[in-house]
């Protein structure tokens, strides 16, 4: 047998073995044993569990949207309440405050207490000291609206989405684009801080942030390293409140431009160049040229920084795996991709060196870092 077979046979046994997995897991009389057997009865539980969670999901996100509109949480916060007491301050019949309340508990946004009370849960102390949460659950509000008819999505027939509508950036008085920059702006304070804390930006002296929206990420640099030199580069609407954004907060010596990405230069050259959840709003052609740009903006040894959510195989990381996958479906453009996908593209830009850096939460960015050649 040719060298070139034997990975076909080994392809062919591992199909076999994964087909004979699912087999017997799919199988209904395994499952009863599995749910009896000492052996197997956590594990088999576990698992319904996990299959029930991706069925009820959208209740859950539900659950938690009640308590954020009701500021819930934030009441809980002053001190552990009755049902009847919470019911009074947000204008609910008693009943519905209870079944509220159980719900959130069961969920660990809030906890029973004693005496029928309910404080804040391990998850609502969470949500509590991350204020970019509540605006991701209003904004929530459009992506399940978009996302009501899934398989239209997929075959390209449903109606234009909501969240279509925030790509219009051209109008400076797009509500749209306001909305829209506003959320990332709130969403991104952790992102940065842990980008800021894996780049690797001792010997940089000047970065430009593309696609830095209102300037969220060149604010927390600024404030860590307040000798670079700074540059931020986005759509001239997005650019203009960046630039009175930052005025206000006392960084004018922030240097802010507005263009089209896609025809006009960016300025340089620079130390490094930024990319904060920007590749992945864009479908491959228009990536390659974002990276392209980048590297011309870039000095001889210069370095461009990628940080996003990024796919991975099996279910390692759902944010980049699954949300963002149907989340850009129904933004019309875009994906996320593998550390490899990016890096490739990387490559193909004229990056060499390219290299992920560990993130303190991956779940929400990955870092990925290139060189700029000498020529």
């Amino acid at each position: 047998m040719s060298a070139s077979g034997v990975p076909t046979l080994l392809r062919r046994a591992v199909d076999a073995a994964h087909a004979l997995r699912i087999g017997i897991l799919s199988s209904p009389r395994f499952q009863r044993w599995a749910a009896r057997f000492p052996f197997t009865r956590l594990v088999a539980r576990r698992r319904a569990r996990a299959l029930f969670d991706l069925s009820a999901g959208f209740v859950y996100s539900q659950v938690l949207r009640a308590c954020v509109e009701l500021e819930v949480l934030e009441r809980l916060a002053e001190g552990p309440q009755r049902p009847e007491e919470l019911a009074r301050a947000v204008g609910i019949a008693p009943a519905a405050a209870a079944r509220l309340l159980r719900a959130a508990a069961s969920l660990g946004l809030v906890e029973a207490r004693s005496d029928g009370r309910f404080g804040v849960g391990i998850h609502g102390a969470s949500y509590l000291g991350n204020p970019a949460v509540k605006a991701m659950v209003a904004h929530h509000a459009l992506v399940y609206a978009d996302l009501a008819e899934p398989v239209a999505l997929l075959r390209g027939d449903a109606p234009a989405t909501r969240l279509s509508s925030f790509w219009s950036y051209a109008g400076p008085a797009s509500p749209e684009a306001e909305a829209y920059s506003a959320l990332m702006g709130r969403s991104l304070t952790l992102i940065a801080e842990d980008v800021l804390e894996a780049a690797p930006l001792g010997d940089v002296r000047s970065l430009l942030d593309v696609g830095g929206g209102e300037g969220v990420f060149v604010e927390a640099l600024a404030a860590r390293a307040p000798e670079l030199t700074l540059g931020l580069f986005d759509l001239p609407a997005v650019a203009a409140r960046a630039e009175t954004r930052l005025r206000e907060r006392g960084l004018g010596r922030i240097t802010v431009t507005g263009g089209d990405l896609f025809e006009t230069a960016l300025p340089g050259p620079v130390d490094a160049v930024s990319l904060v959840r920007v590749l992945h709003d864009h479908d491959d052609a228009a990536a390659r040229a974002v990276l392209r740009a980048a590297h011309d903006a870039l000095r001889p040894g210069g370095r461009l920084l990628l940080a996003e959510p990024m796919a991975h195989p099996r279910h390692r990381s759902r944010v980049g795996g699954a949300y963002f996958q149907f989340y850009l479906l129904a933004m019309g453009q875009g994906r996320p991709r593998t550390p490899k996908e990016n890096q490739a593209l990387l490559e193909g830009a004229g990056f060499r060196f390219v290299r992920r850096l560990p993130t303190r939460r991956p779940i929400f960015s990955e870092l990925l870092v290139g060189e700029r050649g000498p020529g």
